[in-house]
């Protein structure tokens, strides 16, 4: 499998695209991946001349990006994209090492051999990824080319999908990608997800729930021990 086609469509096959779906896709990528700084204000007429829009379709996709937690009104200001707090991003990972523990333990009694090999053939599209080789990041394509997400859809508990495809999806996501560079953390990260997998595949669905809290956790101890270097660097400059 080629990783360079490892890309979802924008809209499902026969839709068409509107100008707002456009925009809302180009505001959510550029938030997620960091290229619009957390906490940045959202000028609509600044955006409306950047993307060509008109002021009511812009203010659809802003209202969908308010709806995916990537951007928070504040009275009087307007929007802006969401900054969480340390403690706050303690709670989100908090969150996903409970639901995607359990959401494990659901694929494990239900995922099929070929399903398991799909998903064992896109960690092997990850591991081929160039900046994965070169230690820059971990491969962090979403929808189906993302790990955490085939896991939780294969739970087959619609709650779940909710909550972690949907409604949190894109707010971890751009934690994800954050932090998904700090040094070593990117082979680790791939070494847990196989162990993962094995455990899905074998079907023991106690040890796969017990392999992603514990991958979740270290994750969210990464991102506590990467902040908390920079309040020291900080202080000592």
């Amino acid at each position: 499998m080629d990783t360079k086609i490892l890309t979802l469509p924008v809209a499902a096959e026969g839709e068409a695209e509107t100008l707002s779906d456009h925009v809302f896709r180009k505001i959510q990528a550029a938030i997620v991946k960091g290229e619009i700084a957390p906490g940045s204000k959202m000028s609509e007429p600044e955006l409306a001349r950047t993307y060509g829009i008109s002021r009511g379709p812009l203010r659809e996709a802003i209202h969908r990006l308010e709806g995916q937690r990537l951007l928070v009104r504040v009275p009087h200001v307007g929007a802006r994209v969401v900054s969480l707090s340390q403690q706050e991003l303690c709670e989100l990972y908090q969150i996903r090492e409970s639901l995607e523990g359990m959401a494990c333990r659901l694929a494990a009694e239900r995922m099929t051999p070929a399903t398991a090999g799909e998903l064992r053939r896109v960690l092997e599209a990850h591991e081929r990824d160039e900046a994965f080789q070169a230690g820059r990041g971990y491969y962090l394509q979403e929808g189906d080319y993302d790990f955490h997400y085939r896991i939780v859809q294969a739970s087959g508990n619609q709650m779940l999908i909710r909550l972690l495809c949907d409604e949190l999806y894109q707010l971890a996501r751009m934690y994800r990608i954050q932090y998904s560079a700090t040094p070593n953390r990117p082979r680790q990260a791939y070494a847990e997800h196989h162990r993962i997998l094995d455990a899905i595949a074998d079907g023991d669905g106690e040890l796969a729930e017990l392999l992603m809290r514990r991958h979740i956790r270290a994750s969210r101890l990464n991102i506590e021990h990467h902040i908390a270097q920079g309040n020291l660097q900080r202080t000592e400059a």
